[in-house]
């Protein structure tokens, strides 16, 4: 009865280990769009870090990350048990932070006069020099990327916490561990890799093969570009993730983005890119919107206390 008992128990455990990975899986392909824009907005909050600080940046991220899914994981089982009326309108003061912080990147040079770049600027290079503190730019650049990764974390636990609602709880706990594990380490390492193009084309380049020399030089070319790119879409993404966000979640406006996208499928020959594409659209409309709204808000109110409106840290 005892080995009975045990070979049950066994089994019930493989079935639980075979739930949990087929249950992370779906997650995990749910959640594969805000890797996306995960991936695109940490990789760009490390531009401007001296190269040699890179890659303990995206280290103190990565930790902060870890951090964040700490505590949100037992935070969204809580809410989920407790209060799950509250998931949607904390995810809804996220999106719309997001698309606040967008809007006030490109509003930057209408909201901060040429001195404060200026100046800004000769801090950025005073540092990098060595002429001042690294420490104080490192922490402006981990704060910034740790704020981003708490809202796009936050989205990737619930959105993995309601494709395992059904499931007993602490198969629940194992599988947004899972997901928290595999996001961190496959967004930050990543990461890791794009920041470090440039010296992987350098150590190519002082290879004595002609291939090793040219495939190093393409990189050094790429690196720059790359790093322009993923900062333009970067800012990009708060708005489609942060808009998302909002659109999802209010019922005015998903209908009109789901009728939108089936007015446009049938459109002859590009409807399957349009249908596609629409709501993407759609909802980086609403991002930038909902974002410049509240920059205009907290615009008029920081005028009327007489404060400047806070640059975001990126």
């Amino acid at each position: 009865m005892a080995a009975g008992s045990l070979l049950a128990l066994l089994d019930d455990i493989a079935t639980v280990l075979d739930d949990v990975t087929l249950m992370t899986k779906v997650a995990a392909k749910k959640t594969a769009g805000v890797l996306g824009d995960d991936l695109a907005l940490n990789a760009q909050q490390v531009t401007g870090v001296d190269s040699t600080r890179e890659l303990p940046v995206v280290w103190a991220v990565a930790k902060g990350s870890m951090w964040n899914k700490a505590i949100l994981v037992p935070a969204a089982l809580l809410i989920s048990a407790f209060a799950p009326w509250l998931i949607i309108p904390l995810l809804m003061i996220g999106g719309a932070f997001l698309c606040f912080e967008g809007a006030e990147k490109l509003a930057h040079k209408f909201l901060h006069s040429p001195e404060e770049d200026a100046a800004h600027k000769e801090r950025l290079a005073a540092a990098l020099a060595g002429q001042q503190d690294m420490v104080a730019v490192e922490k402006d650049k981990i704060k910034g990327a740790i704020r981003t990764d708490f809202i796009l974390s936050a989205e990737i636990i619930v959105i993995s916490l309601g494709t395992v609602s059904q499931m007993p709880f602490m198969q629940q706990v194992a599988v947004l561990v899972l997901i928290s594990l595999l996001m961190t380490v496959g967004v930050y390492g990543l990461v890791a890799g794009i920041v470090k193009i440039d010296d992987a084309g350098l150590y190519l380049i002082k290879k004595t093969s002609a291939f090793a020399q040219g495939v190093g030089r393409m990189l050094l070319a790429l690196a720059p570009r790359l790093m322009k790119f993923l900062s333009i879409v970067g800012t990009a993404a708060m708005f489609m993730v942060g808009g998302g966000i909002i659109s999802h979640n209010w019922e005015l406006l998903h209908h009109y983005s789901e009728g939108m996208a089936t007015a446009m499928g049938d459109v002859p020959v590009i409807g399957g890119v349009l249908h596609a594409l629409g709501p993407v659209i759609f909802d980086a409309l609403v991002g930038l919107v909902v974002g410049a709204l509240i920059v205009l808000v907290v615009t008029l109110v920081n005028k009327m206390r007489g404060k400047k409106v806070p640059a975001a840290a990126h």
